[in-house]
């Protein structure tokens, strides 16, 4: 599950664990919690990598959470936890009013407005993440689900190339547009070619490689 923290009343961050998001293949809900303080001088969205030794990523946006919309927040992840979408999307639509410039709320409730049949708001919402941090990957992921379900497969694939162009390491994004390219478009070349990026960073997924088998004889090599 991807997670987002709070740094005090000014920032959130989405802490982005790569090793431990390989197998979150349909997208994740995005979950706030407390963390140490940065300096409030900064602003706007700012993307870093590791500096540990850790593959993955952390963003980093301007927020400002009193203890009420905390709450709320909190509660709505819970009612997404418990399938209880209709309160969720109640709690996250008040929620962008209060907090319009942060990617969270709106990539939580097109989950929920996806999960309840209702793809056209689940859409807007997705393109306002979008607009807000173009090649989101948590919502370029959900976007490209929305988009492979619709239909709209070269769409998708577009989403899902945008968002590695700027995330290459995202591994659910990379196996989603395998997925894409190996069943929906027939292009066995960019799906054998996602498969083994992905392999490479995860080497326990054992489904991946079983594709990979599948892959290489229905391309004869």
């Amino acid at each position: 599950m991807v997670k987002v923290k709070r740094m005090n009343k000014v920032f959130i961050t989405l802490l982005f664990l790569l090793t431990l998001l390989s197998g979150c293949v349909p997208g994740g809900k995005v979950v706030p919690e407390p963390d140490v303080e940065i300096p409030s001088s900064s602003a706007g969205s700012t993307v870093a990598q590791f500096d540990d030794g850790r593959r993955g990523f952390i963003i980093t946006e301007a927020v400002n959470l009193d203890g009420a919309t905390r709450r709320d927040f909190d509660q709505a992840v819970v009612f997404l936890n418990n399938r209880d979408f209709d309160q969720a999307i109640g709690l996250l639509e008040k929620l962008i009013e209060t907090s319009p410039r942060v990617t969270a709320p709106y990539i939580n409730l097109a989950l929920a407005y996806r999960k309840v049949g209702k793809p056209d708001p689940a859409e807007e919402h997705l393109k306002i993440a979008l607009e807000l941090l173009p090649g989101h990957p948590v919502a370029s992921n959900e976007y490209g689900l929305l988009l492979r379900k619709a239909g709209r497969f070269v769409e998708a694939r577009n989403i899902y190339e945008q968002a590695l162009t700027k995330f290459p390491d995202y591994l659910p994004v990379r196996k989603n547009l395998g997925i894409l390219c190996d069943i929906y478009l027939n292009d066995l070349e960019c799906a054998m070619t996602q498969y083994q990026l992905y392999n490479e960073a995860n080497r326990a997924d054992e489904q991946v490689k079983l594709w990979i088998s599948e892959l290489r004889l229905r391309l004869g090599q």
